[in-house]
């Protein structure tokens, strides 16, 4: 009896389905997607379908034999990618991209991380794959093999051709361009699919690798153009306040600003934070801007006035770069540099970037002793740390540029009870109730480092910059995060989340003439920031950040995924909100934003994948 092409195709047709039908209930389950019109919604429903027709259909060219399991084998691997995203998504709200694979060098110190994100129910996202595998063994091979004609491929390649085309063409008139918003990848899922997202970042990695090679000096005088128009003049009366004073600097951990100045359960969470505020400088509209990297981009940040990378981490696609950072600049200026970091020294690959910023020496977790009893979590615990970290400060050459990055209050958050001097707090989210105890508990470490340093005869004579790396309750915990601040979070609300503190400490100067800056602003603006304090003249250095004290400094601040934060409005995912009010606004107040933005990030990139800082030369712009 003659089958029908439909009848030929049933395994790959309810192969497919399935796989649809999951990728869309993992959309509204799994994903925190935005959707703003009907149309918006049909085409997150189809956009799944064109990469699977194309993946399924390969078979259509096989033998007969290999095709049932060929179904089953891309089905699982299939189900996998989209897996790795949602537990990648459960504590970043993004997701992956190829560059990130290649940090898989990390996982050696991530497995209670990554357990924590896992649950039991996530079984089910495999559940096609076993219902497929059931269908080939009880059925048998026989029943469901056919040998399709020329004329039914060419059917099936046309059908594949006609649901890509209908995919892109509405998606190209929902949002025009969209394939240049490399930076924003819920758009890119929203519109093409998490599968079709992929391929294209595969495209985009292989592009990008070639950009270094057929770079030149051109492109980087053209960036040099664009700073040297957008150039802020520093404050000149700060300007040499901290000369030649030793730098203290301290990544503080997952710390966002919402515990700055409040309290769990009637007891201060930042006790120590609060009392230095008050003999500081303080900015209170301070954001991070990190994308995948996390830690080392906020690394990247400061000590470079570059964006990272909106796909993966610029400490390992661009290690071997020429960087002008911080630590090199003073170098210059005859300063030692050193990084205090109790972790495995390939961790991030800082051991091969940071000679190449510009560091005379790296204490790893090999320079500690580190035991059972003073570790928990990713390692040594901070007081521990600042503990015997000071000690190996009092060997290093004067003035030094030092930098410290703390662990404790890394997810998930783990701490030993008689750690702890705050309760957690009750909530649905274990992550945010865990938060807190952790948090006061580096608050604590960062009041007894400050206290040896004053013993040790380290303090008079440094400057001292305390500023949190990257968020650490992601927007996945907005529910829990609602009940604590007592307040719906909105994506307005969730921008403004991304406020981390920044307290500069002078002795001698911000204790007599403390103040609370509440200017725009962001980590790519701390080099400039502290170099116009140390003396440095910067106006031949490269940075796309400006001194927060200037006067002339605009409040304007974008975020890694493309928002926006100025002084009257915040722009995020394509939404433009009033600043003072929180409200909606018509989005052609934000589309200035967004352009220059975009402009922004694009030659930061530009600048990091084409290596152009070899072209460098010290010379006004």
């Amino acid at each position: 009896m003659k089958k029908t092409l439909l009848s030929k195709m049933s395994f790959i047709l309810i192969a497919t389905l399935f796989l649809w039908m999951k990728t869309y209930i993992v959309y509204k389950t799994s994903f925190d997607i935005k959707i703003e019109s009907g149309m918006q919604e049909f085409i997150l429903l189809i956009n799944p379908l064109s990469f699977l027709l194309v993946v399924f259909g390969v078979s259509l060219f096989m033998k007969e034999k290999r095709r049932n399991y060929y179904i089953v084998i891309t089905s699982f691997i299939v189900s996998f990618i989209l897996y790795a995203n949602v537990v990648y998504y459960r504590e970043y709200t993004d997701f992956i991209t190829i560059p990130l694979l290649f940090t898989t060098s990390n996982l050696n110190g991530l497995s209670d991380s990554i357990l924590e994100l896992i649950k039991i129910t996530d079984i089910f996202m495999f559940i096609d794959v076993l219902f497929l595998s059931f269908i080939i063994r009880n059925k048998g091979k026989r029943s469901m093999s056919a040998v399709f004609t020329f004329r039914e491929k060419s059917i099936y390649l046309l059908m594949v051709v006609a649901v890509s085309l209908f995919n892109l063409g509405l998606a190209e008139i929902e949002r025009p361009q969209l394939l240049t918003r490399t930076f924003d990848r819920e758009m890119l899922v929203k519109n093409i699919g998490p599968y079709n997202y992929h391929i294209y970042d595969l495209v985009l990695t292989s592009k990008t690798k070639a950009q270094k090679a057929l770079a030149n000096s051109s492109d980087f005088t053209e960036i040099e153009n664009y700073l040297s128009a957008n150039y802020t003049k520093p404050n000149e009366e700060l300007h040499g306040i901290a000369k030649d004073r030793n730098v203290i600097m301290v990544s503080m951990e997952s710390l966002q600003n919402f515990v700055i100045n409040n309290e769990i359960n009637g007891e201060e969470i930042t006790p120590y934070l609060n009392d230095l505020i008050s003999n500081s400088y303080y900015f209170d509209n301070f954001y991070h801007q990190v994308g995948q990297g996390r830690t080392s981009d906020s690394e990247f940040l400061v000590d470079n006035s570059l964006y990272p990378l909106g796909r993966g981490a610029v400490f390992f696609t661009n290690a071997e770069n020429e960087y002008r950072a911080t630590p090199e600049i003073l170098k210059e200026e005859n300063y030692y540099s050193a990084v205090f970091h109790a972790n495995n020294k390939s961790f991030w690959n800082r051991n091969v970037i940071y000679p190449n910023f510009g560091y005379d020496r790296f204490f790893s977790v090999d320079d500690y002793e580190v035991s059972e009893e003073n570790s928990i979590g990713w390692g040594l615990k901070d007081i521990d740390f600042f503990n015997q970290s000071v000690e190996k400060m009092k060997e290093l050459p004067q003035p030094f540029y030092s930098k410290f990055i703390t662990l404790t209050n890394h997810f998930p958050y783990e701490l030993d009870q008689e750690d702890k001097w705050v309760d957690e707090f009750t909530s649905n989210s274990r992550t945010l109730n865990r938060y807190f105890p952790t948090v006061r508990y580096m608050d604590e470490s960062l009041k007894l480092f400050m206290e040896q340093l004053k013993q040790e005869g380290l303090y008079e004579n440094s400057i001292f910059v305390f500023y949190g790396d990257h968020y650490g309750i992601s927007e996945n915990h907005n529910k829990a995060m609602g009940e604590y601040l007592e307040e719906e979070v909105t994506p307005f609300q969730s921008v403004q989340l991304q406020k981390v503190p920044l307290i500069i400490h002078i002795p001698g100067v911000t204790d007599k003439d403390p103040e609370v800056i509440s200017k725009v602003s962001g980590q790519i603006d701390l080099k400039p920031t502290l170099l116009n304090l140390l003396g440095v003249e910067m106006k031949d250095e490269v940075h796309f950040g400006a001194d927060i004290f200037s006067t002339d400094k605009k409040e304007f601040t974008v975020l890694r995924d493309g928002s926006v934060i100025t002084e009257d409005y915040v722009y995020t995912k394509s939404t433009c909100y009033d600043k003072s009010t929180g409200e909606e606004v018509d989005g052609a107040s934000c589309e200035p934003l967004e352009e220059k933005a975009k402009t922004e990030l694009e030659y930061s990139d530009k600048t990091i994948y084409g290596d152009l800082l070899r072209f460098y030369e010290e010379k006004p712009f």
